[in-house]
């Protein structure tokens, strides 16, 4: 399997750009997702008693044209979520995504420290789609009115403590950057954070000639949502009966998602072969770093001084 490319698509009325919005659960992604939508449709820790659970999906033409379609998953790179999950709702995505990934907003807080399941999302990232993803990629910081209240700008923030990974997204995705304030009932401060959020997806579609990102499960799930589309168009131009074509178009559907469910446990498979070669790395790394440590402890006691020394 390739480790993912660009599929052309032009930027045109007729094709809404699929942006993704991943990160950890609480970081802000579905009130990000309304934000950029301009009204609540994606339930968010903040305002429902339950998070998104599901990939899903809205489309809008936003205020300045933009034809976009968001996608808010669940904290898919979690500590806590199961690799089987991830997968299958990595295939919901791609399903969701018709005509491929446009750009992938990573969400993260400026409300909280940054933890080991920020890192963890950019490294599933990476092992799903490869390195390549990383230029779709914005970094989005939600809490700006924290940072506006302590009167602090994103370089204030980033420069106190910047992990190493965040300087490795920031330049594997050519510092592609944004604050917003999710909170603001400000009409013209929300519109101001959607516009330059979206010239940074339109500084995406620049750089890649309008080509979004796909790979083999894509094109995969693109060819078995065909063949299911085009076999249910034979079935009703044939004069078959209505119960005799009902049930065909549902063995068709049956072996559709029989086909999908192949491709998440492949996916599985992926993110396990990822997460052990990085556990080896880190014990390997580890184990290294102790015996580096017990060899500077090592005491070699000096010959004593003697005449003869000294002489």
């Amino acid at each position: 399997m390739n480790k993912g490319g660009a599929q052309q698509k032009g930027h045109s009325s007729k094709q809404a750009e699929n942006i993704v919005l991943v990160g950890r659960t609480g970081n802000g992604k579905s009130a990000t997702g309304n934000s950029l939508i301009g009204k609540k449709v994606f339930a968010s820790k903040a305002h429902a008693s339950g998070v998104t659970m599901k990939c899903q999906t809205h489309g809008v033409v936003t205020k300045d044209g933009h034809k976009i379609n968001v996608i808010d998953t669940p904290g898919l790179f979690d500590l806590s979520v199961s690799a089987e999950y991830i997968s299958k709702e990595i295939v919901r995505c791609l399903t969701l995504a018709e005509g491929g990934i446009h750009a992938v907003l990573l969400v993260l807080s400026a409300r909280t420290r940054i933890t080991q399941e920020e890192e963890n999302t950019l490294r599933t990232l990476q092992a799903l789609f490869g390195s390549q993803i990383l230029d779709y990629v914005v970094v989005v910081f939600t809490g700006g009115d924290v940072l506006e209240e302590c009167k602090e700008t994103l370089e204030d923030y980033l420069g106190r403590d910047c992990p190493t990974f965040i300087k490795e997204v920031m330049r594997m995705s050519s510092n592609r950057k944004v604050v917003i304030d999710n909170k603001t009932h400000d009409e013209g401060k929300k519109a101001e954070q959607v516009h330059k959020l979206l010239s940074l997806v339109d500084d995406i579609r620049r750089s890649k000639c309008g080509e979004a990102y796909t790979d083999d499960t894509y094109h995969m799930i693109k060819e078995e949502s065909e063949k299911l589309r085009k076999h249910h168009e034979e079935l009703e131009s044939k004069n078959y009966s209505e119960e005799c074509a009902a049930e065909m178009k549902n063995q068709s559907l049956i072996l559709y998602k029989e086909n999908l469910k192949q491709m998440s446990e492949q996916l599985e498979k992926k993110l396990k072969d990822a997460a052990e070669a990085q556990e080896k790395a880190l014990s390997k790394m580890t184990q290294e770093n102790n015996e580096l440590n017990l060899a500077l402890k090592i005491h070699i006691p000096l010959p004593p001084i003697t005449p003869c020394n000294i002489l």
